[in-house]
């Protein structure tokens, strides 16, 4: 029998297109609502995700302000004299606000060393030819160095840069021109923390402040001297009037939980002004934050929830928006004059926007008049920070609404996947079935058209059987 590799062949009959016809009929239908579920479902997840993300940057926002500590930042604001900067600060949550005259009468500075005249006359001078050990103290800290037998002045300046257990003490060589001057400095301040150097073997004496066997706690007798303006001393500022003393040029608390670092002396009895004052300026930056991802909330869910978004009628979003507004309506207890956020200075205008406005009074004005109670609103414990994180958390929780939300279309857009793949399969199905039954059909009709062409033929064979003429 014969078979037909192509549907059509071999009756002449268009079955290639009937099969397609009838696989078209079946299929274009199903992968239209399959993509129009798509693409429902996908704009529906993208609006979640953008309401999602604008509801998580207001809680980014909500958790500055329901942190006391937020409120309570300092500023330190310093007017510095004519001549330049005397001082630097930095005030603690703790700092009282108040200002504040500063003068500086010294600065905190470490020993200088030098040596006696006519010691030395060039680094390659060998100061020991049995070598020993120099040791060197300037208050709480002291280190050792090994000298080597026939050490140069050179070497044993590298020596004692090079320590490792160096606390900051810093060997010069300068050349006069007629001999080289050993210089040693102590980066060690505070008034009675000279650098003290003494040593284990007399050939050091030269490059000590201490003979061998000297009792080391006065002035020593050794070739290196400290001269009365070399000494170590303390930093020394009036604030208001008092006078205050520091090791170094940094005064912690000499004004209460703040630190003030001196930077050059005084002229002519000059002072910096320093103003502590709470952070207003950052407190009003987060508000504004909050402002501004507040309404972006609102706007988000709007555009939505409009008609023709995937989001129309949402009950889900609705309510949701109806709880923010609400939420901007608490009341709060322990906040002075103020139960309200309305009461410091934020309203609703017109479009429904919140701005730092209201007809009671503006935000800068409640920051100046009673700006602890302002903190109180917002981070006390049942302020409006915290309402607002209870309604966010339902909904941004890793068990929260907009999970659960998201999980459930994620979980309806694989099924789609799957429907089609299901799809496909029966649609390939339907195609081999089809091609089986036209391929039969296509056989038979050729057989039958073959036939006719036999019986034809034949019977034009018979005598008698006269051809039809063809009309002129």
């Amino acid at each position: 029998m014969a078979t037909i590799t192509s549907a059509g062949v071999g009756s002449g009959l268009d079955l290639e297109a009937i099969i397609q016809a009838t696989l078209d009929a079946e299929n274009l239908p199903k992968l239209q609502k399959f993509q129009e579920k798509e693409q429902t479902l996908s704009f529906e997840l993208s609006a979640i995700g953008a309401i999602k993300s604008s509801l998580s940057s207001l809680d980014d926002t909500i958790e500055k302000l329901a942190d006391i500590e937020n409120f309570n930042k300092r500023t330190s604001t310093v007017t510095q004299p004519a001549s330049g900067d005397l001082i630097s600060v930095s005030a603690s949550a703790d700092s009282t606000p108040g200002d504040f005259d500063i003068e500086v009468m010294q600065l905190a500075q470490g020993s200088r060393a030098v040596s006696s005249p006519g010691l030395f006359t060039a680094p390659e001078d060998v100061i020991s030819a049995t070598g020993g050990n120099l040791t060197f103290e300037a208050g709480a800290k002291s280190f050792s160095v090994n000298v080597a037998a026939g050490a140069t002045l050179e070497e044993i300046r590298q020596a004692i840069n090079d320590s490792n257990d160096n606390f900051g003490v810093s060997v010069n060589i300068i050349n006069t021109g007629t001999e080289a001057k050993l210089v040693i400095t102590s980066d060690e301040t505070g008034t009675g923390n000279d650098l003290i150097i003494s040593n284990d073997n007399a050939e050091l004496d030269n490059i000590s402040t201490h003979k061998f066997g000297e009792v080391t706690t006065g002035p020593g007798t050794g070739g290196l001297a400290i001269a009365v303006a070399d000494q170590a001393q303390d930093a020394i500022i009036e604030v208001d009037g008092i006078s205050i003393s520091s090791e170094s040029n940094t005064f912690k608390d000499a004004i209460q939980d703040s630190t003030i670092t001196v930077l050059k002396e005084s002229v002519d009895n000059e002072t910096a002004r320093l103003s502590i004052d709470v952070d207003k300026g950052s407190v009003e930056e987060t508000i504004g934050e909050f402002i501004t991802a507040f309404n972006n909330v609102m706007q988000t869910i709007d555009y939505h929830t409009q008609i023709g978004a995937p989001l129309n009628g949402d009950s889900s979003m609705r309510g949701l928006k109806n709880q923010l507004i609400q939420t901007l309506s608490n009341t709060v207890t322990g906040a002075g004059g103020y139960e309200t956020l309305f009461d410091v200075g934020l309203g609703l205008n017109k479009e429904g926007n919140l701005e730092k406005s209201s007809l009671v009074r503006s935000l800068s004005d409640a920051l100046s008049e009673n700006y602890d109670d302002v903190g109180a609103v917002f981070a006390g414990t049942d302020g409006i920070a915290t309402s607002f994180a209870g309604v966010l958390d339902n909904y941004l929780e890793s068990d929260g609404a907009f999970q659960f939300r998201q999980d459930a279309l994620n979980a309806d857009l694989k099924q789609l996947e799957n429907d089609r793949e299901n799809h496909t399969y029966r649609m390939e199905q339907l195609e081999v079935t089809l091609r089986e039954k036209y391929s039969a059909l296509d056989v038979l009709i050729a057989n039958m058209q073959s036939q006719s062409s036999y019986l034809a033929a034949q019977l034009a064979n018979l005598p008698g059987f006269t051809r039809p003429s063809s009309s002129s």
